[in-house]
């Protein structure tokens, strides 16, 4: 076990998996991911496992990433979950692509998976107009994203999560709605819309000057349409990002921006346990021949937190912040917030400090000025 997993071992923490095998690397995405081998697959799965029984914890949320987790199998999956030791009321998601697991010819088994306790199915929808999802190099169409989810339900597993993005090229007002309509139909309870980001080293990247995307004020619309129209159809967002009906809030995400405790197995896995961040290098081969994770320092201090937990709608809690630190927010980041609040930025009341919508579109601006 390494050392920084040393302290409460009976206390639940999350528990993320990365999977990275991918069948192809859509032009956006700069996760790592490398096509499956069916021994290198094998050897994976065995090294996963191998790490779960090495730290011996327990687990309330668990989340499989990607990469495409689904695509090393059903039987793969229910081999991982049979090594988590995890509490009754466990939230497990599961990253899927619905080209692979809802096509016709799909043989991905859901009762499989959802015997062996995933509860919660993640898919990449990105869009539901398929000219669109074309352009995002995303393989099959809304037909199958709709079939996966019938046989996600049909098997028991109804909490459905959804991504979209925004930002993608020629996408319009119209288009969105058409998206984010999709959602709503298809019974999900949880829907991510994430702007579209041009990262270094990507296919678009390389394209990056004559990509036709939307520009940042089209973009800042795209954004405050989709909180309007995602909250009209049920869905309230509680991060910047992230949006969902009552009690449908991703548990595991949240762990994330509220600094709490998650252990991260697989090839680019990070973890923060015990005050300590930690990660396993971008190596599938390291990952499987047994190389300790790297320590990344210390984390969870009082500048990471409130930078992290102004992600989230109900923004900074000063009740919350006492318990965790022992004493009270600054008056000089209450007064910066104030300051911020004029140019609605920003709301202040006597117990929290929380970001508008408008202030989500500025939001890595609008933290660093209050933390700095």
């Amino acid at each position: 076990m390494p050392p920084f997993l040393s302290g409460d071992i009976m206390k639940p923490i999350g528990l993320y998996l990365h999977i990275p095998f991918c069948n192809g690397k859509c032009p956006y995405c700069d996760f790592y991911s490398v096509n499956p081998e069916s021994k290198k697959v094998k050897a994976y799965v065995d090294a996963i496992c191998r790490e779960i029984d090495k730290a011996d914890r327990i687990y309330n949320t668990v989340y499989f990433g990607g990469g495409t987790p689904s695509l090393i199998g059903s039987d793969n999956i229910a081999k991982i979950m049979s090594h988590v030791k995890r509490t009754p009321n466990c939230e497990v998601t599961l990253e899927c692509n619905p080209s692979d697991t809802g096509a016709i010819s799909s043989t991905f088994d859901f009762s499989v998976v959802a015997k062996s306790g995933i509860n919660r199915m993640s898919m990449g929808l990105q869009s539901a107009d398929d000219a669109e999802r074309k352009i995002l190099g995303r393989r099959g169409s809304c037909k199958d994203v709709e079939r996966a989810i019938s046989r996600a339900k049909n098997a028991g597993i109804n909490n459905i999560s959804l991504d979209l993005i925004l930002g993608i090229p020629y996408q319009t007002k119209e288009s969105l709605e058409k998206s984010i309509e999709f959602c709503k139909n298809s019974g999900a309870k949880h829907v991510s819309a994430y702007i579209l980001k041009i990262e270094e080293g990507t296919p678009f990247y390389r394209i990056k000057d004559t990509l036709p995307v939307p520009d940042e004020d089209e973009t800042s619309d795209l954004y405050l349409s989709a909180v309007e129209l995602l909250g009209k159809r049920g869905y309230h967002q509680y991060e910047i990002s992230n949006f969902s009906e009552k009690g449908y809030e991703s548990r595991h995400n949240l762990k994330y921006w509220l600094c709490e405790e998650y252990l991260g197995i697989g090839a680019s896995a990070h973890s923060f346990v015990n005050g300590k961040r930690f990660y396993y290098e971008r190596s599938i081969d390291d990952f499987i021949g047994g190389n300790s994770p790297v320590d990344d320092g210390f984390g969870g201090d009082e500048e990471e937190y409130i930078m992290l937990v102004l992600r989230l709608s109900e923004g900074l809690i000063f009740k919350s912040f006492e318990n965790r630190f022992g004493k009270s927010v600054s008056e000089k980041t209450i007064k910066k917030a104030r300051e911020l609040e004029k140019h609605g930025l920003l709301k202040v009341d006597d117990n929290s400090i929380s970001l508008t919508v408008q202030g989500f579109l500025v939001s890595n601006s609008v933290i660093c000025s209050l933390i700095e």
